[in-house]
């Protein structure tokens, strides 16, 4: 990467070992008128860094890029205080990004081009974060087994015809924390704990490993169905690995609750950090994210489904057809968080 100095931050406090990839440079606090823009991100995606070489071209802002998992990098942004380089926070989830703005790192953005490309649903009230791409969790099933007619919503998983064949990550996870979170905003804790027990009482097995763990234990038999993000069966449809390519023949995705509210949605999303050294740049970083070019580049790079309207989205993702999404705010799920860990808890989901 010639264009976006980078450096991969390990650990969950900012005195944590960093380690340099070349070309390395420090980042160090500067005024508003740098042209350069510190990014604090959870992504680790390649395109990403050819997204961010294009901006660098388009608008001579250098990017700094300090990589890492989401809480670190808040607790780092946190240790960091007023003295933080940071000027923008990328990580995903709704719920991380609300767990950020709890610890008062966001600043509010008041951008026309944020605020009418961006659905009111998919950013936060107060313009504090903003969603740049969807991720849906989805049903995932072994296609010998399962005929797609049987399935109808994530309300059904947790129905006994599914004993001893469905299987999920941890309930430690975030993305089945804000999948929880959802449920509760959009029917009750008391529904959303009976929801919960019912999926444990269909567990294959105890919950283990990545969404890909999940989809690859389908495919084996392990079990018939999972919930998983739909971007990682994409992956492994896309891949160059025989092994791979075969597991996702074996395995087909399902929109749920395609009769009522529609698909759960979450975001991989960005905020401006309040201690911004270069606040006018980060903010055009920000708008540049909603742009046809960069919704590209998360539409195709990641299999991610784009926020703007009239982004086309991979083809490989674009095989599992059209589907409707829920249409409440993802601005919701943060609240529900600690209820959601509570629930998830008392109905034995580990």
């Amino acid at each position: 990467m010639n264009k976006v100095s980078r450096r991969v931050f390990l650990g969950s406090s900012a005195a944590a070992a960093t380690v340099a990839l070349s070309p390395f440079i420090h980042i160090k606090k500067g005024s508003a008128q740098n042209r350069e823009v510190n990014l604090y991100s959870s992504r680790h995606y390649n395109t990403d860094g050819r997204l961010y070489e294009n901006f660098t071209r388009q608008t001579g802002i250098k990017v700094n890029l300090i990589e890492a998992k989401g809480d670190p990098l808040i607790e780092r942004i946190k240790t960091e205080g007023r003295n933080s380089p940071a000027d923008i926070l990328i990580t995903v989830d709704a719920g991380r990004l609300w767990r950020a703005d709890q610890a008062g790192i966001f600043a509010p953005v008041n951008s026309q081009i944020l605020q009418q490309k961006i659905p009111a649903s998919l950013r936060h009230s107060n313009g504090h974060w903003f969603g740049f791409s969807k991720r849906l969790r989805v049903i995932m099933y072994n296609k010998a087994n399962v005929n797609p007619a049987q399935l109808s919503t994530y309300e059904d998983l947790a129905t006994p015809k599914w004993k001893d064949k469905f299987i999920i990550r941890s309930s430690s996870n975030i993305y089945n924390q804000s999948l929880s979170s959802w449920l509760i905003a959009t029917r009750g804790e008391q529904a959303t704990e009976k929801w919960c027990r019912g999926l444990v009482s269909n567990f294959a097995r105890s919950p283990q490993g990545n969404d890909t763990a999940q989809i690859t234990a389908v495919a084996a038999g392990v079990a018939d169905l999972a919930l998983a993000n739909s971007y990682y069966l994409a992956k492994l449809a896309d891949s160059n690995d025989p092994t791979k390519q075969e597991i996702a023949r074996k395995v087909g995705l399902f929109f749920p609750n395609q009769n009522g509210r529609g698909t759960h949605v979450n975001i991989s999303g960005a905020g401006l950090v309040k201690t911004a050294p270069n606040p006018r740049a980060a903010i055009q970083f920000l708008e540049y994210l909603v742009t046809s070019e960069a919704q590209n580049f998360f539409a195709q790079g990641n299999y991610e489904y784009p926020v703007v309207q009239g982004v086309s989205i991979n083809p490989v993702l674009a095989q599992f057809g059209s589907y409707k999404s829920d249409v409440a705010s993802v601005d919701d799920y943060g609240p529900n968080l600690a209820k959601a860990v509570r629930v998830m808890d008392r109905s034995g989901w580990k």
